[in-house]
């Protein structure tokens, strides 16, 4: 007896928002309801909206890091929600410093982010009901940098983009350490994963390895197939 194929109850739905085009993403299951949401860097009521056209519930919050484009609608989600909101401790101060940022980038004020109710750190699990991403931090961009992983889909923040990587000359910026974290995590990943970044259009961890400029350079320095 044939079998019915299984349907994922995963749902992924991405926003660009911002005047830096930033991608938000949110994670629900259809079953449950619940919704993570990763990185609202502005337009948070659009963001809710997107919650809402997906039928979920957005139950928690969890930043790839904490620069200003990425972390500017976080305070809306969270006060609309009630969502407790996640980031590595390592970019605490980096996103206390988002609304000085914005002044700066921007010219306009923005009120910081507020402190997060939790820190994340490599290995962890972060769950609402349906839903569960592994933690994989991968510092080089901030020091606090995270990527996420669940069900074939990496989140990579700015550490990864399609044919490109996360920039490392601002504060906290670090190359070889953005590198290390790409060639000794990420590319780890099965081939077939699907990578989500911050910035730019989707990739697969296979299409990296066979193509991206950065990661081939860094493969024939260490002597890597």
């Amino acid at each position: 007896m044939s079998q019915e194929p299984q349907v994922s109850e995963l749902m992924v739905r991405g926003l660009v928002v911002g005047l830096f085009a930033e991608n938000c993403w949110i994670i629900g299951n259809r079953r449950t309801g619940e919704a993570i949401c990763i990185d609202p860097g502005d337009q948070p009521a659009d963001v809710l909206h997107l919650a809402r056209d997906m039928g979920v519930k957005i139950k928690l919050i969890v930043n790839s890091h904490g620069h200003l484009d990425h972390i500017m609608g976080v305070r809306a989600v969270k006060a609309a929600t009630g969502a407790p909101f996640l980031l590595h401790a390592g970019d605490l101060e980096i996103a206390r410093k988002a609304g000085a940022s914005a002044a700066l980038w921007l010219g306009r004020n923005i009120e910081p982010p507020p402190d997060p109710d939790f820190f994340i750190n490599d290995g962890d699990e972060v769950e609402v009901a349906g839903v569960k991403l592994k933690v994989i931090h991968t510092p080089g961009h901030t020091p606090g940098s995270c990527s996420f992983y669940t069900e074939g889909m990496l989140f990579s923040g700015d550490t990864l983009f399609r044919g490109s990587i996360g920039r490392t000359d601002l504060p906290g910026g670090d190359y070889e350490e953005e590198m290390r974290s790409i060639i000794e995590k990420l590319l780890k990943l099965p081939d077939d994963t699907i990578v989500l970044p911050g910035h730019m259009e989707e990739t697969r961890i296979g299409i990296e390895k066979q193509t991206n400029p950065f990661i081939l350079m860094e493969l024939r320095r260490r002597n890597l197939p």
